[in-house]
């Protein structure tokens, strides 16, 4: 019943006329009377961002910060963490290239939107990054590599929270997403990233738009809160043994090693 009404809520509100008001509303002037309140509910840290006034709320989501303020502590080897958010789940793929996140299955193939790149992964390992309207939006490379494939899939988005998770129907495969597939230069093995969209401002935007990227290098960033899942190849990473799901985690900081 409770998952029934929340997918019947949230089907009559997000639609082209909410999400066009709210990203119309968020890029103009008018928006700028809620920056204040904004920081303040949410406790941004303004002191690490490189600007500390904002003309919209939207230059507020999307702000950047100082030069050094996510230093990257993973090694040459590891992976570094390419957003802020929470480690919402993580695990081993399973044989059939499934996962599971807050009790559903999640098809590699639905989500990657073809059998033969999702072979790649399959026993391998996934992480799935979700990014709350606090947290710093921008996105960064978690490897030095090439980008040998990069495409969109999917068209409206649906909540990718906690509730969205559990009672939505498989946001992180059927929302709006971005898919960068990455060739790790060092050991010859694949990284999928997976940009999914938010509720309502469903806007990812690429900013790398170079092949060959370093590690920690902004790629791109999200108008509002979301998620990025990170796929590993079978044999070929080791998480951090300290981390667990719902912890907090941070741009540069180590999720890994490669091998």
């Amino acid at each position: 019943m409770k998952q029934s009404f929340y997918r019947l809520f949230i089907e009559l509100t997000n639609n082209r006329l909410t999400s066009g008001f709210l990203r119309r509303f968020s890029t103009s002037r008018l928006s700028k009377v809620l920056i204040k309140p904004y920081i303040k509910a949410f406790n941004l840290n303004m002191e690490e961002s490189e600007n500390t006034s904002f003309p919209t709320l939207h230059a507020l989501f999307t702000r950047e910060l100082k030069k050094n303020a996510r230093p990257i502590d993973a090694g040459e080897s590891e992976i570094a963490c390419p957003v802020d958010g929470v480690l919402e789940s993580c695990g081993k793929i399973e044989k059939d290239i499934k996962f599971v996140v807050k009790g559903k299955t999640y098809s590699i193939i639905e989500m990657l939107g073809s059998k033969e790149m999702a072979d790649k992964y399959d026993e391998g390992y996934y992480m799935v990054l979700y990014l709350s309207p606090s947290h710093y939006h921008r996105i960064h490379s978690p490897i030095e590599g090439e980008i040998i494939s990069q495409f969109e899939l999917g068209a409206k988005s649906y909540p990718v929270n906690k509730a969205g998770l559990t009672y939505g129907k498989d946001p992180l495969s059927k929302n709006f997403r971005i898919i960068s597939e990455v060739l790790n230069t060092e050991n010859n093995k694949h990284i999928a990233m997976i940009k999914v969209g938010a509720m309502f401002v469903n806007t990812i935007v690429v900013t790398a738009k170079q092949k060959l990227i370093k590690k920690g290098e902004e790629v791109g960033y999200f108008s509002f809160g979301s998620t990025v899942v990170l796929l590993f190849e079978a044999n070929s990473f080791t998480p951090d043994e300290k981390l667990q799901s719902g912890q907090p985690i941070r741009v540069g900081q180590k999720l890994g090693k490669l091998h």
